[in-house]
């Protein structure tokens, strides 16, 4: 190609301008945050090794009680152990989140500043001084960072503050677009520092929609700006008659990285938290890879299991060869572009001569 192009750039002088090629944009990124299950970065990003990408803006939206802390905070618990000097801005506005609740996920405190803002003007400053500080910091100096805000939903308003102490009740019609405006200048500014921005956000039943529908709270400033947008629903997770968790269903809303509109669910347990393999078993049987037989699954050795004993002992079952075969399937079910014929993903577990299970 002509250096036409490349002299124009370098002409230009501008930090914000570059060729594609050279892969320096703000849209590019280096890496996905692991959630702590396999099915959801799947959903989120296309593959089961994936997850939340590390420099854009992802949503958690739904009623009361789906987990969105939950996903919140475990996300923030895999980041800092994947960077063991990083750390996380976590803006609590539901005055929820304490330091016992982090220790027992297993969250590094020592790493974590809590702000806890009420107004969507003192976020947006605190936010943006933090950014600002963060880029003018030398690159090398710079260590790995995260924001979450949680909740969205919770923030108010000056005006609403101001009328509220007046005893006013009235709306104000201007908040929808603070939020909008608030997204579009730290989006950017976000991106460029390579900074992850997880928010969760409440949703309220659509009025004279003619197809029963939640909407996200806040207008639409979070739907443009986030590249992901995760809607929550559950159902009661029983053992007999107790109830021992939720089920999360997960609906794609919104992505950038992977198909709109996938559907998954994961398990969030009271005791132990996230499952990480709930799901796998599922989209195992779909692409081939676990063959199943009346209400068992039938393993290489020809002996039949039910799905809950998998389940059970989730690490005997799937081994390394089997996940990098559901990667393949997440592929084909998830990304964009992605072609992987069922056929060619049962060929593949057919002429593994791994042994996939010791007794």
């Amino acid at each position: 190609m002509s250096n036409f192009f490349n002299d124009l750039v370098e002409q230009i002088k501008d930090d914000n301008t570059h060729i594609v090629a050279d892969g320096l944009g703000s849209a590019e990124f280096s890496g996905y945050i692991d959630t702590g299950s396999y099915i959801l970065n799947a959903a989120l990003s296309g593959s089961i090794y994936g997850g939340v990408p590390n420099n854009k803006v992802t949503a958690f939206a739904g009623e009361q009680a789906t987990g969105k802390t939950f996903f919140a905070l475990g996300v923030v618990q895999q980041f800092l152990l994947d960077h063991p000097d990083g750390g996380v801005i976590y803006f609590d506005t539901e005055a929820a989140v304490t330091r016992d609740m982090m220790d027992g996920r297993g969250i590094d405190t020592r790493r974590v500043i809590v702000s806890e803002p009420d107004t969507i003007q003192k976020f947006r400053k605190v936010c943006l001084d933090i950014i600002d500080k963060y880029n003018n910091t030398p690159e090398k100096e710079r260590k790995p960072m995260m924001m979450v805000l949680d909740s969205l939903g919770q923030l108010s308003s000056n005006k609403e503050m101001e009328d509220t102490a007046e005893g006013k009740d009235t709306r104000d019609m201007t908040k929808a677009q603070l939020i909008k405006a608030t997204f579009r200048v730290i989006n950017l500014k976000l991106a460029k520092i390579g900074v992850p921005l997880i928010v969760t956000n409440h949703v309220y039943a659509a009025v004279g929609s003619y197809i029963p529908m939640n909407e996200i709270a806040g207008g639409s400033g979070l739907k443009y700006t986030a590249s992901t947008i995760a809607m929550l629903g559950k159902k009661k997770d029983k053992d007999g008659t107790d109830v021992v968790g939720n089920i999360i269903k997960v609906n794609m809303y919104k992505s950038r990285l992977s198909k709109e509109n996938a559907k998954v669910e994961v398990k969030l347990s009271y005791k132990t938290g996230l499952d990480r393999y709930y799901g796998l078993l599922e989209l195992a049987e779909k692409y081939g890879i676990f063959k199943k037989v009346s209400t068992r699954y039938e393993l290489t050795d020809g002996t039949k299991i039910f799905g809950k004993s998998i389940y059970a002992e989730p690490e005997k079952y799937f081994t390394e060869d089997i996940l990098d075969l559901i990667d393949k399937a997440a592929r084909k079910e998830f990304a964009y572009g992605e072609e992987h014929p069922v056929s060619d993903l049962e060929e593949d577990y057919e002429s593994s001569n791994t042994e996939l299970y010791d007794s």
